[in-house]
């Protein structure tokens, strides 16, 4: 059997002999600051399996956090790299035009759920990297300063990104940090205030956002308001529709620019392309888009997209880069995009969230430390609470990742309170994988209750 097709095996004490000899050369030559959350080395993988040096066999629930969409070695993205790099690896764009560069720009003009006719693309390399440009873009093309992010948000470590980002421990003894940045609540429906409906919850967590107006900055300051369609680090909290339908409202009055950050939720993730589709059918799609993560299949590339009107202020030179465009990773994204969308992952991650959705659901039911299981497609988070007032519970968490490293599964905690498990498996995970990746799982929690 292929390691694609291969179940969970572990077969040593983790980490094994080579493993280990890896592992501590690698507490020797990185430093401690690039934290080693599993002590697992990557010998090579397929699909959503990863083997380590000792033959042991892990099913990858986390996939790069989020950048295996499409999984790990498809063949047909590693031959569309080979062949590309018969002819060149790179070409500025500022020097040389790669025509790679401009077929990607117009697949992803062509499928972008943002606002505008005529739309455009620049090319990045990191997820910080494409929501910094979108921030940049959006001043530059309102002539405003401000920008309103949320609660929970994480936007990347550069010191823009990481002002951006709510959670602190990412921040420590980095600042000071940039102006023109300011925070309001994020429709955390589960966390809502005691007694509070949903559809009330939405109106309080709309009125935030005037309060930001009123303390912070007034509205005819503020260039874009930025957020996750479903929140990352955050704990996996999707942004209720209703709630991105009243931000879009709120922009258009104003004149401010919606940036919807699909670093984590696009290509497939949402059981759409893109999470903003959802948004576009309703009429409410963002004016300005980043991607990045699962964009090219493993290799560094990100982007923004908007329309051709908001792109057209931006002044030249301001934004752009080196390496901007690689023409290795344009070649491995259009190969991903082209897979994705003959094999209609979107469907496939619908099919993936339908089988889990009921069993998390049922462990709700059963458990009572399972407080909340919620997500967008196969982006789903469990909320592990330790009584009905909803303390957060990040030990069980710990103990459950670890049990199920042990059983060949690996999976990730998130959350403010450290308190949520990720569901982020490559979206090519067969149908026994997943179900051996579900026992694991129950086991594990089974384990640690």
């Amino acid at each position: 059997m292929s390691l694609r097709e291969s179940l969970p095996k572990v077969i040593t004490e983790l980490p094994g002999p080579k493993a280990k000899a890896v592992l501590d050369r690698r507490a020797e030559a990185m430093p401690a600051a690039i934290r080693s959350i599993y002590p697992i080395v990557i010998d090579k993988a397929e699909g959503a399996m990863i083997e380590d040096p000792d033959g042991n066999v892990f099913l990858d629930w986390v996939g790069g956090v989020g950048v295996m969409n499409v999984g790990y070695s498809q063949p047909e993205v590693v031959e569309a790299v080979r062949e590309q790099s018969g002819k060149f690896f790179h070409s500025m764009m500022n020097i040389t035009t790669s025509p790679l560069y401009i077929e990607y720009a117009e697949a992803m003009s062509a499928i972008a759920p943002v606002r505008g006719e005529k739309k455009q693309v620049m090319l990045a390399n990191s997820g910080a990297e494409a929501v910094e440009n979108a921030v940049k873009i959006a001043r530059g093309s309102t002539g405003r300063p401000n920008i309103i992010v949320f609660s929970g948000a994480f936007h990347g470590r550069t010191t823009l990104a990481m002002t951006m980002t709510a959670k602190k421990a990412y921040a420590i003894g980095m600042g000071p940090f940039p102006d023109g940045i300011y925070r309001a609540e994020f429709p955390y429906v589960y966390r809502r205030p005691s007694g509070m409906s949903e559809a009330e919850a939405i109106d309080y967590y709309v009125s935030k956002l005037g309060d930001v107006f009123e303390n912070s900055s007034p509205p005819q300051y503020v260039a874009a308001i930025v957020f996750e369609p479903v929140q990352g680090e955050g704990g996996f909290v999707p942004a209720p529709f209703e709630w991105v339908k009243a931000v879009r409202e709120i922009c258009d009055r104003h004149g401010i620019l919606m940036i919807a950050d699909e670093v984590q939720t696009g290509f497939a993730r949402s059981g759409r392309m893109f999470a903003s589709e959802y948004y576009k059918e309703g009429g409410y799609e963002p004016d300005i888009m980043a991607f990045a993560k699962s964009v090219a299949g493993g290799l560094p590339l990100s982007g923004v997209v908007a329309s051709k009107e908001i792109m057209d202020k931006v002044t030249p030179g301001t934004i752009g880069g080196t390496y901007n465009g690689n023409a290795l990773a344009c070649a491995s994204a259009l190969a991903v995009l082209k897979k994705m969308q003959a094999e209609d992952y979107p469907a496939k991650a619908r099919a993936i969230a339908e089988k889990c959705r009921a069993r998390f659901d049922s462990w709700k039911v059963e458990f009572k430390e399972v407080g909340d299981v919620r997500g967008v497609g196969a982006m789903m988070g469990i909320e592990f609470v330790k009584d009905e007032a909803k303390t957060p519970y990040p030990e069980i968490v710990g103990k459950i990742v670890a049990a199920a490293w042990a059983k060949g599964l690996i999976i990730e905690s998130a959350g403010t309170y450290g308190n949520v498990i990720r569901f982020l498996s490559p979206l090519c995970v067969t149908d026994a994988q997943l179900e051996e990746g579900l026992k694991i799982f129950e086991a594990s929690i089974r384990e640690c209750v």
